[in-house]
């Protein structure tokens, strides 16, 4: 896939973010929108994982520790073909497994997620596994920069330098936003580099919309032997929607019916400029 079509395919995926959510009347909104080019790229020039070997052992794995934005992991799960795209018109309906944090209930989800701080242990867990079975297989995790003050994360980091899990890429979708306000004024993290520096990963920072910088820096993972990798993915919560973007009052929220064709016609407007 070429870079221009990645970016058309991103477009695509945020129209079908807002409308999965103004259908479900509920979702995660900004996070969703400013992470789903970091899974775009993952899904469809990354990962060695597919419906057909999601039950090999030797494919890679992908833990969504963010899993508030699970609509925007839904909608790549169903165009990569996991499960028929029709069936996220049950989003957040009754009796549905479509539901607002990741469970493995839907096909194509590796861990049960939402309780945050808890997909870096669990990503460590699984690299720790690769390397005493000899497998080649390597381990991503998304995380949300409002949820590293979480002790889990300061453990499982630790643990991950001390085993040298070189199999292990975490990412951040650093959009500097969070339920209750900034990152900086909610609970400061900062500097998030020096800190994982400090406790023995490799750091690299990139554009979270850029794709030409998300090729090239996952291409270089691990970015040092006998270490994990961290990319910290500089993005725009809201990202894509003119009236949402760094507005934290879409951390969650749904847009009304103006607000939907406003969106969609930015849409439009952004798929024949590429």
């Amino acid at each position: 896939m070429t870079v221009n079509e990645m970016k058309k395919k991103s477009i695509e995926y945020r129209k079908k973010i807002l409308t999965y959510i103004y259908g479900a009347n509920a979702g995660h909104t900004g996070g969703s929108l400013s992470c789903i080019d970091i899974l775009n790229v993952l899904y469809n020039h990354v990962l060695n994982v597919s419906p057909g070997n999601f039950s090999s052992p030797d494919r890679d794995r992908y833990i969504q520790s963010k899993g508030h934005t699970v609509e925007a992991l839904y909608v790549v799960l169903a165009d990569k073909g996991f499960f028929p795209e029709e069936d996220l018109n049950t989003m957040c309906k009754y009796k549905s497994h479509y539901i607002g944090h990741p469970t493995k209930k839907v096909k194509g989800v590796e861990q049960n997620t939402g309780a945050l701080g808890h997909g870096l242990p669990l990503a460590v867990g699984n690299a720790i596994a690769a390397k005493m079975d000899d497998k080649k297989f390597r381990v991503f995790t998304l995380l949300g920069d409002g949820e590293l003050p979480e002790g889990t994360n300061w453990e499982a980091a630790l643990t991950a330098a001390q085993y040298k899990l070189d199999n292990l890429c975490a990412i951040i979708d650093h959009n500097k936003l969070q339920i209750s306000g900034t990152t900086a004024e909610v609970c400061d993290t900062s500097p998030i580099d020096a800190k994982f520096e400090n406790f023995g990963w490799a750091v690299r920072h990139v554009d979270g919309h850029n794709f030409d910088e998300m090729i090239k820096t996952f291409g270089a993972l691990p970015f040092e032997k006998d270490k994990p990798s961290l990319i910290i993915a500089h993005t725009v919560k809201g990202k894509g929607v003119s009236y949402m973007e760094n507005q934290l009052k879409w951390h969650h929220g749904v847009p009304d019916a103006k607000q939907m064709e406003i969106a969609m016609q930015e849409f439009e407007e952004a798929m024949a400029a590429v």
